[in-house]
């Protein structure tokens, strides 16, 4: 049989997504051992034993000087950005859309202002947005809408303009008007594909959260992350990058079982 040709069973499959975890892992544990033994007070690569004292201190600790615990008050302040940055982004983006892809008299200076516009590295203005919106959420919040929103914008007016022309003909000709055919045609049509964007868009939406909190923030993953690095902790940092991914993985998982439940039609849901 071609290599092509050959599915993994269940088994097989579940041992394919986990061995290349496990080889990191075990390459990291590795130099991390031989590091530590060479150098015990070595800080590039810490322990395990390291890694969980630093998560012990911070997530199941009291802060001295706030009262707080930190992991979860960085973690739930991030959520809450980025959170509010998605949902005015998919807003923004599925209203421009649709104008864009679905009428010819907002698609003429739409569409090439929004191909402009996704072309500006959003981390570029950041000094901008700081100056025009301050040092306050909204600024951090700004910066991931800016990044993100005139991209699902282009993806909802791209699908919009892939509906096909007889759909709207014929509901044309069953008396529909306007606004019946965007929300009776188009956008049951671009629903799922949003949740598909903001699946793709969602490492970016991380990187813009991270790098305002990084910059201009008193709490925050991001902040954590580049206010300990001036003291090479790595037994913090590794640990925050690890919930950072997982916090995205699980927010991925979480739009496609919304997409699957919601849109079981979408061919493109199942993905």
């Amino acid at each position: 049989m071609r290599l092509i040709n050959r599915q993994p069973d269940r088994a097989g499959r579940l041992i394919l997504i986990l061995l290349p975890f496990a080889l990191l892992l075990f390459a990291y544990f590795t130099g991390s051992a031989a590091r530590l033994t060479e150098n015990p007070n070595d800080k590039l690569l810490p322990s395990a034993a390291q890694m969980s004292d630093a998560v012990e201190r911070l997530a199941f600790t009291e802060d001295k000087r706030s009262g707080d615990y930190l992991f979860w008050q960085d973690s739930a302040s991030s959520l809450k950005r980025l959170a509010l940055g998605l949902s005015i982004s998919a807003l923004l983006g599925l209203t421009l859309g649709i104008a864009a892809g679905t009428l010819p008299l907002f698609g003429a200076p739409l569409s090439p202002l929004l191909t402009v516009l996704s072309m500006i590295p959003p981390l570029a203005i950041l000094p901008i947005l700081f100056i025009v919106f301050g040092l306050g959420e909204l600024s951090k919040v700004m910066l991931i809408v800016i990044g993100i929103a005139p991209c699902i914008a282009r993806d909802m007016e791209q699908r919009a303009r892939e509906i096909p022309r007889e759909l709207l003909i014929k509901a044309q000709t069953l008396g529909a008007n306007t606004w019946t055919l965007i929300l009776r045609v188009v956008l049951p049509q671009l629903m799922p594909r949003l949740l598909i964007s903001l699946r793709l868009v969602l490492g970016s939406a991380w990187l813009f959260l991270i790098a305002a909190e990084a910059i201009a923030s008193t709490d925050g993953l991001g902040y954590r992350i580049f206010l300990v690095r001036r003291y090479l902790a790595m037994d913090v940092i590794l640990p925050y990058v690890v919930w950072i991914t997982l916090l995205a993985w699980l927010m991925d998982l979480g739009l496609r079982q919304l997409a699957r439940l919601a849109f079981p039609w979408y061919e493109g849901a199942k993905a």
